[in-house]
This record gives C-alpha cells, sequence and structure tokens, in this order.
C-alpha cells in the first residue's frame, strides 16, 4: 500500500505572536457597579439622597439630645450660685509658721486631683485665712443703732487686690508689725483696711485704731491704714464668707440691730491673726467650672466629686498637705442627684420623637429596597437561570450600594458631627452605622428572599407574629400603667418608650386586616353606580398591586409598611402633642395660681389701691372679668370646735369672684349662695364660704363670729366649703369667703377699698403698669428734703426712688408661664421632638410616594387601555387618587384612634412636673385638638403629594405606555 506523501503536522501550540494578537483583540468585560450605576442614573442618586437623610438624621438626633442635656445641666447649676457650685475646704490655721507662701502650695495640691470629669476654674478660686469669731468693737464713737457694739472679723485673702481699688491711706505692710515701744505686754494693733462703705458706716477712718474685748493676755487691736472701693459688688468673688467685706453687714438680735464689718490683713500679720479671735482657719473656695460639666458623665462627675469630699481623695490630700483636720463640704452631689431627677423625668418625651422617626425610617428602607428588588425582578431572575448563584449576585448588589450608600452615609456623618459639635461621639456614629447598614443590606436581603426557592407559605405564621406584637403590646403598657414612663431613681426603659410605637404596630396590623374589607365593601357599593372610575379605583385599593416574577401568585393585598409607617408618624406626633398640650395647659394652670388670674395688681399689706384704679383696669382691652377684692390675712374666726382660729377672709363680688374660681379650677361655687336679701336686717349673719379646712371645724348652716385685724365684728353664716380659693390657692389655708356689700362694708373697716384686684383675659402687663403709674399720687410742687442716709448702705443721698411698679406690684400669667417654660431642659426636650415629628412627617410621605412608584408600570398600561377606550386626563387622576387615599384616610383615621388610645393607656402614668416647671398632678389631658391636628395635617400633606404625582407624571407615563406598547 502506498503512503500519501507526509504533510507537516500542525504545531502543538500556536506560535506566541498569533495568541498576543487574539488576546488583545478580545473586548474586556465591563465592571458591574460602573455598568449598573450608569443604567440607573436617577434612581443611583435617589437611593443616595435617601441613605443621606435617614443618616443624617440619625447621626444628628443623638448630638442633639446631648446638647440639650448639657445645657440644661449647666444652666440649672448656673441658676443654683457659684457657692453651691463650689468646693469649700477649710483646715485649721497652723499655730506658728503660718504663709501666703503654705496657702499657695496647698492650693496647688488642692487642684492637683481635678481636670478629670470635673474642672476647677484656677482664675476664680479664693483662698486665705480668716479668724472663726467676731469680736466686739468697743470704740464709742463707732456707729452704735441699738445701743450694740459692731462686730470684726479678720480675712487674709490672696486674691482681694485684684478685685478693689485702694481709695484711701495704704495697703498693710508685708513685714511683721513691731511691738509698742514702753507697753511690755501689749499687744501690737494688726494693720487693716476696710471698704469705704464699711467704714462711713462703723464711723471709722484712716488711723483709727479699734479696741475689742479686754483680755489677761492683753487688748486686741486693729488699726485701720487704708480704705478701698470694691470694683463691681455682684462679682462672685464677694459671695459666701465675703459679704461683709464689701459693706457693713446688718445683724439683728431680736429687734436690736448691730454691724458686722470685715477687714483684710495683710501678708505681715498673717502668724498673729489668732490673736484677734484665738482661732484661726484657713479656708479655699474651688469653684467647678459648669461650663465644662457633660450629662453623660454625670454619674462618674457625681462620684469623683463624692470621693474628694469624704473619700479617697479626700483622705490623700489630707497626707500630701500635712493637713489632718483637712475638711471638704459642697452642694455639689445633691445639685447633681437634682439634675439627674430632671432629666429623667424630661426624657421621656425626649425619647419618644426620635424612636417614632426611626420606626418610620426602618420602613421606609425597606421599602425602598423592596421597589428597587421588584423593579429589577426579571433581571436577577435571569442571572440566576443563566448559572449564577445566589451568593455571586448578592454579593454583586452588595457591591453598587456599598458605591452609593457608604459615601452618602459618610457625608452625612460628618455633616451632622460638623453642625452639632458636642464631645460624644460614640451614640451617633453607632446610630449613623446602624441606619448605613440597614440601607445597604435592605436591598440585597429582598433580592436574596426573591430568589430562593418557594416554599409553601405557613397557614399560621402571620397569625402568631401578630399575636407576638399583641402581647409585647400589652406587656408594655401594663409595665407603663404600674411603673410610670420614667420610673423615679430609675434609667429609661426602652420597653416603656416603645408602647407608643407598639400600640401603633398594632393598629396597622389590624388595619391591614380590615382596611381590604372595608375598601371592597366601598368597591362594591361603587360598582351598583354608573361611574367607571370610583369602582375601578377602590377595587385596585382592595386588591393591592400585583405580584411580579415567576413567583407571582396574582394580588397580594395592600402593604402593610406604608400604612405602619402613617400610623408611627401620626401616633407620635399625635401623643407627643398631647403630652405637651398637657405641659401648656398645666403650665397656664400653675401660672394663673400663682398669680390669682390672668393679671393681678397687689398693695402692700392692708393699704388699698389708688381711688379708681381697679375700675379702670377692669376697663382695659381684653379684661374679661375684673375681680376687685379686699383681703385680710390676721383676720380670726371665734365660735369653732378650737373656739378661735385665724383666718384669711376675702370679701369680694360674688359673680366675679365665682367666675375667676372656676376659670382658675378652684374652688368653684354656686354665687347665688352668697347672694344677700336686700330686705334683710342689719344684724343678720353674712352668707359665707369656708374653706375645706376650717369646714371641718364648724357645722354646716352654723353661724360664728368674724373679728378682721382692723377691729370690729361680723357674723357669718356658713353656706358652702370651698377646697381653695384664687386669693389664697393653698389647699390647707383657713379662708373665709364674704360678699362685697353695704353689710359687709359697714361692718368690717376698710372692706370698700379693694387691695387686690385679679383680671381675666389677655392683658398686656406694660399696659398695666402703665395704668398703675398713671394713678399714683403726683408729686408735691415743693420738693421735700431729702431723707436721712441710711447706715450701711452705701448711698450719701438716701434711698433711691421706688418705681411704682413695686409700689403696687403687677403681675401676669403670661409672665409667669415665660417664666416656667424657661427652664433649657423644657425647651431642649420640645425642640427635639418636633424635630422628630417633622423627620417622620417626611418619611411617612415618603413610604407612601415609594408605594406608588412600585405600581407605576402596572399603573401607566391600565390607564393607556383605558384612555383608547375614552378615558380622560382629569379621570386617570381621579383613578390614582381612589387607588391611593383610601389606605391613607385609613391610616389617618386609625393613627388618630391609636394616639387617642396611646394617651388613654399610657397618658396617666406621665409625671409632667419637670416639663411644667412646678409641681402637677400625673396624667396627661386627652383633648381632640393636638391628636387632630398632627392627623389631619400628615393626611393632607400626603393627600397634595398624591395628588401632584398622578397630574404630574400620569400623562407621561400613559404616553410613553401607549408608544410602546405593554411589554411587560
Amino acid at each position: 500500500m502506498t503512503t500519501p506523501p507526509s504533510a507537516t503536522p500542525p504545531s502543538a501550540t500556536p506560535p506566541s505572536s498569533s495568541a498576543a494578537t487574539s488576546s488583545a483583540a478580545a473586548p474586556r468585560p465591563a465592571p458591574w457597579v460602573r455598568t449598573r450605576l450608569r443604567a440607573a442614573p436617577l434612581g443611583t442618586l435617589l437611593g443616595a439622597a435617601l441613605a443621606f437623610a435617614a443618616v443624617l438624621l440619625a447621626a444628628a438626633l443623638p448630638r442633639a439630645q446631648d446638647r440639650g442635656a448639657d445645657q440644661a445641666l449647666r444652666s440649672f447649676l448656673e441658676h443654683s450660685g457659684s457657692t453651691k457650685t463650689s468646693l469649700q475646704v477649710t483646715a485649721p490655721a497652723p499655730e506658728t509658721g503660718q504663709s501666703a507662701q503654705a496657702l499657695d502650695a496647698t492650693l496647688e495640691k488642692l487642684l492637683a486631683p481635678t481636670g478629670s470629669t470635673f474642672r476647677v476654674d484656677p482664675d476664680e478660686t479664693v483662698h486665705g485665712t480668716r479668724t472663726t469669731k467676731r469680736q466686739p468693737l468697743l470704740n464709742p464713737e463707732l456707729s452704735r443703732p441699738s445701743g450694740n457694739p459692731p462686730a470684726m472679723n479678720l480675712l487674709h485673702v490672696r486674691q482681694a487686690e485684684s478685685h478693689v481699688k485702694l481709695a484711701e491711706g495704704r495697703w498693710p505692710s508685708s513685714t511683721p508689725t513691731a511691738p509698742p515701744q514702753g507697753a511690755p505686754g501689749e499687744m501690737a494693733p494688726l494693720q487693716v483696711v476696710l471698704s469705704q462703705k464699711a467704714a462711713a458706716t462703723l464711723g471709722a477712718r484712716v488711723g483709727s485704731v479699734l479696741k475689742s474685748a479686754t483680755r489677761v493676755d492683753g487688748t486686741p487691736s486693729v488699726e485701720v491704714v487704708g480704705l478701698f472701693a470694691v470694683l463691681d459688688e455682684t462679682d462672685d468673688f464677694w459671695v459666701d464668707n465675703l459679704g461683709c467685706l464689701a459693706r457693713a453687714c446688718e445683724h439683728y438680735d431680736g429687734e436690736n440691730l448691730s454691724w458686722h464689718a470685715d477687714a483684710l490683713v495683710g501678708t505681715g500679720d498673717l502668724d498673729r491673726m489668732a490673736t484677734w479671735s484665738r482661732t484661726a482657719e484657713d479656708f479655699w473656695r474651688l469653684p467647678v467650672d459648669v461650663g465644662r460639666l457633660r450629662a453623660d458623665r454625670l454619674d462618674a462627675t457625681r462620684e469623683e466629686v463624692a470621693s474628694y469630699i469624704a473619700g479617697p481623695t479626700a483622705a490623700a490630700l489630707a497626707r500630701e498637705t500635712g493637713r489632718a483636720r483637712l475638711h471638704t463640704t459642697s452642694w455639689l452631689p445633691e445639685l447633681f442627684e437634682q439634675a439627674r431627677v430632671r432629666t429623667q423625668a424630661a426624657a421621656p418625651l425626649a425619647a419618644i420623637g426620635p424612636a417614632g422617626v426611626g420606626g418610620v425610617a426602618f420602613v421606609v428602607l425597606c421599602l425602598a429596597g423592596a421597589l428597587a428588588a421588584d423593579r429589577r425582578d426579571a433581571e436577577l431572575r435571569l442571572l440566576l437561570a443563566r448559572g449564577g448563584s445566589r451568593a455571586a449576585i448578592v454579593g454583586r448588589l452588595l457591591g453598587e450600594g456599598a458605591v452609593t450608600v457608604l459615601p452618602a452615609a459618610a457625608a452625612a456623618a460628618a455633616l451632622a458631627v460638623l453642625l452639632l459639635p458636642t464631645p460624644r461621639l460614640a451614640p451617633a456614629l453607632l446610630s449613623a452605622a446602624a441606619v448605613a447598614l440597614l440601607a445597604l443590606l435592605a436591598f440585597p436581603v429582598r433580592a436574596a428572599v426573591l430568589l430562593s426557592p418557594a416554599r409553601p407559605a405557613g397557614r399560621w405564621r402571620r397569625p402568631v407574629a401578630e399575636l407576638l406584637v399583641l402581647v409585647a403590646t400589652a406587656a408594655a403598657v401594663l409595665e407603663v400603667r404600674r411603673r410610670g414612663v420614667a420610673p423615679p431613681g430609675s434609667d429609661l426603659d426602652p420597653l416603656l418608650i416603645a408602647a407608643p410605637l407598639l400600640l401603633a404596630l398594632c393598629g396597622g396590623l389590624l388595619l391591614a386586616r380590615l382596611q381590604p374589607v372595608v375598601t371592597g365593601w366601598l368597591a362594591r357599593a361603587a360598582g351598583r353606580r354608573s361611574g367607571l372610575v370610583g369602582f375601578l379605583g377602590l377595587a385596585r385599593a382592595a386588591r393591592g398591586p400585583a405580584s411580579t416574577g415567576t413567583g407571582a401568585r396574582g394580588r397580594t393585598g395592600p402593604s402593610v409598611l406604608p400604612m405602619v409607617a402613617l400610623l408611627l408618624a401620626i401616633t407620635t406626633g399625635g401623643f407627643g402633642a398631647a403630652v405637651l398640650e398637657s405641659v401648656d395647659s398645666s403650665r397656664l394652670g400653675v401660672a394663673r395660681l400663682n398669680v390669682g388670674g390672668d393679671a393681678a395688681i397687689s398693695a402692700y399689706g392692708k393699704s388699698p389701691l389708688p381711688q379708681g384704679l381697679a375700675k379702670a383696669a377692669g376697663e382695659l382691652p381684653g379684661v374679661r372679668t375684673s375681680v376687685p377684692l379686699w383681703i385680710d390675712h390676721d383676720s380670726s374666726v371665734l365660735g369653732t370646735t378650737q373656739r378661735s382660729s385665724q383666718v384669711t377672709v376675702v370679701v369680694a363680688e360674688p359673680a366675679a369672684y365665682a367666675e375667676l374660681s372656676r376659670v382658675l379650677g378652684c374652688g368653684s361655687f354656686d354665687p347665688a349662695l352668697l347672694a344677700t336679701p336686700g330686705t334683710q336686717p342689719a344684724d343678720a349673719p353674712v352668707p359665707a364660704l369656708f374653706s375645706a379646712g376650717l369646714a371641718g371645724q364648724a357645722a354646716q348652716g352654723g353661724t360664728y363670729t368674724v373679728l378682721p385685724g382692723e377691729g370690729g365684728q361680723l357674723r357669718a353664716r356658713v353656706v358652702g366649703v370651698i377646697e381653695c380659693t384664687p386669693a389664697r390657692p393653698a389647699r390647707d389655708a383657713a379662708t373665709v369667703v364674704l360678699p362685697a356689700g353695704a353689710a359687709t362694708t359697714a361692718l368690717m373697716g376698710g372692706a370698700d377699698h379693694p387691695n387686690r384686684w385679679f383680671g381675666l383675659g389677655p392683658v398686656d402687663g406694660d399696659r398695666l403698669r402703665a395704668l398703675v403709674r398713671s394713678r399714683l399720687p403726683a408729686p408735691s410742687a415743693t420738693p421735700s428734703p431729702a431723707p436721712a442716709p441710711i447706715p450701711g448702705s452705701g448711698s450719701a443721698a438716701g434711698p433711691a426712688p421706688v418705681p411704682a411698679d413695686e409700689v403696687y406690684p403687677v403681675s401676669t400669667s403670661a409672665e409667669a408661664v415665660t417664666e416656667l417654660g424657661a427652664d433649657p431642659l423644657q425647651r431642649s426636650a420640645q425642640r427635639l421632638f418636633w424635630a422628630a415629628v417633622a423627620g417622620a412627617a417626611g418619611f411617612a410621605l415618603l413610604a407612601v410616594l415609594l408605594t406608588l412608584m412600585r405600581t407605576v408600570p402596572e399603573r401607566a398600561a391600565l390607564l393607556a387601555r383605558l384612555r383608547t377606550m375614552g378615558l380622560r386626563r382629569r379621570q386617570g387622576v381621579a383613578l390614582i387618587l381612589a387607588e391611593t387615599l383610601p389606605q391613607t384616610l385609613a391610616a389617618t383615621l386609625g393613627g388618630a384612634l391609636v394616639a387617642a388610645a396611646a394617651v388613654a393607656l399610657l397618658g396617666p402614668a406621665m409625671d409632667l412636673s419637670t416639663l411644667v416647671g412646678a409641681q402637677v398632678p400625673n396624667g396627661v389631658r386627652l383633648t381632640a385638638g393636638p391628636v387632630l391636628t398632627q392627623a389631619l395635617g400628615l393626611a393632607a400633606l400626603v393627600a397634595a403629594a398624591v395628588f401632584v404625582e398622578a397630574a404630574t407624571s400620569g400623562r407621561r407615563q400613559i404616553t410613553t405606555e401607549l408608544r410602546a406598547g405593554d411589554q411587560r
């Protein structure tokens, strides 16, 4: 057999040059993340914006809460005064070797342990030495108002020269004073300087030698070598035990007046100060810098201060300073405890708002993830069908989210930190990280669920979950009713704060069950009418959106999440608004009781008001009820079980006073009880109302004798009992209310000239004060001689004239309300709550819009088909509204009912005293206004947004659908 000529066999490997050429020619695959982001730029931008807003809110709320708590703590401590916020350290002065250097060295050792949780301002410290007992000054030329000699203490204050100005003489010598020549055993006078005001009050001058009582070892004395003027008497330097350095102080022993004055000693006589009163003590006043205290470190600060006062730090300081009897006192531990109780009382309102907005934001992020997964369902299932694994697909989706979510979250967190500076970063960063993680995982988790193999739906899965929510809600409500929202002495319990949110969640689940049924009934009722729009819209609202994808099972009913978001927002806003409404009404009630009405004019003692002032005040604009009355606090009642009882007598016109009592909610009564017949005899008993405590000592209908403090007597007959009265609202006050009239004024001197005036209505305080000034008697044309100067007043021209509004003090409830609400703790809690409510409303609106976007393709196809059948544009908008608004209206009604239920169930456990600014009974009153305002406001906002979306986007979607056809 012949063999054909052999051919050259092909090479086992292709030439390297051809391989390089083919490799270079092959296209590289496009990066997945970049391709997907470019394919949907608008969706990418909206996702980043949603993550930015959610993370910004999550990071800002904790920082705003920290700032408010810090400001409230610092304001509370500042209003307490520097004396109470200082550490007062004392120790017996050494018997020998006392020096300014030793005092300064001890100060440095006392400051060393501070600076961790609290800091002492070294520029505000005050330290020195003082005698422990004032000695009488026996010089006969000194002032003795009641015959008692003045008394003096000696002090050496290291910082004194920077707060005073030498006005006359010189400063005490820095070298020890030499003993007098030729007088063995006699003490050399201590050189001192006095304030000008103290010297003028005592009658001392430069060169005066002030002597004390003679002792066995000699006669202590001081020589005034100079006078100083205080630069600023309001400076905190002069508080505590330095007040009598700036001026002479009045001291009363019974009714006898004497003067107390202190003098400054120089460093030269430090070692001899104990000779003045035998003993002296060193002192250091260490003012804590309250501007650096932090509310989140309050417990640690309290422990450190307690250790400084009586603990390991105090023991260490005693050893280091060599002063075994070193003693520290301070009001700070008590103030810290009060601040902690105040913060705990205000914490529920400050936490309810953020909790609500957090719940709504969670729902919105879940809806956004569901919307994105539904929109890309076909794409994801195609990738899975072509061999992609679920893990790989979810990983790529995580990469997409990381590119958009993480930069937006980082920018939002940085912006929150920049806009709201506060030392603590951890809560804001943790909150921001949690929200960013939720925004990142919402879409991939939803996609993983969609790509999972279909499992048969559990019949009892949803009822069991709903039952668990119901049990948790019942437990939270019962616990709140039992313990209160913020139990005294305990920190905030998240379960108790979550009670309103759990109620909202229960309401959402219940509405999710009821709303399709009710909407279906309405759809069937609309179907019996001629119109198509109402029936079709309600039918679609009852059936919900159609499911997509291979696992679609038709319509699944309305989505629960948007309804839950609306319910959370309305319940949170309604409950918090009801709390604030109760706070405002309670604050107004307290202010009215404190004032006696909406406005009041008082006269000191039993002096009457100027003639015609009460009538003119009642004619001012805004005054609805004018109540002039006469009050006597020195009256007594004879004939009770205690024979004689001191009481307060109030004489007023019955009808006006009854109206005042009714409005103030204090001792309401029928004015007919105090009516006096015009024909009764002159000696007939006058009808009277007795307070509850006094009525317990009297018999109903009995007649008793009232003795006014100014003399006279009146027989009164008990016709009723009142719990309290506006003129003296104390519940335990012994009060007798008598009607104004001829019978009363004839028997009680002065009762015809009122010494108080109360008014109801929006009265302007400035206008009322101007009226008081205009009614004062005109000054005499001949000026009266100036009064003699008051000793110790520091004024050579006598006292300044007293303003008119101090002669007859004017007070209004509006000013009292402003004063009660001036606490930064209250304002911070309210601002935080309203910011959270605004955020919750925005997220709830976004939840509804996301639900609309989820059904855009299906709705566009339906409207396109209906347009071919003659549907007009206006009818298309009406169809969208009929499909969307039933759920919104159901959520509005349900939210209002749930908010009302939350107020009824949880309101009695709320302690409003801290928010009001005064002690008030527990409880939140249920009023329709705040709840309906929140519910209807959010419903109107959602309806307007739905209408705008339907009117603007519906036409464009229908046109696109008609051109492209139904491609789904």
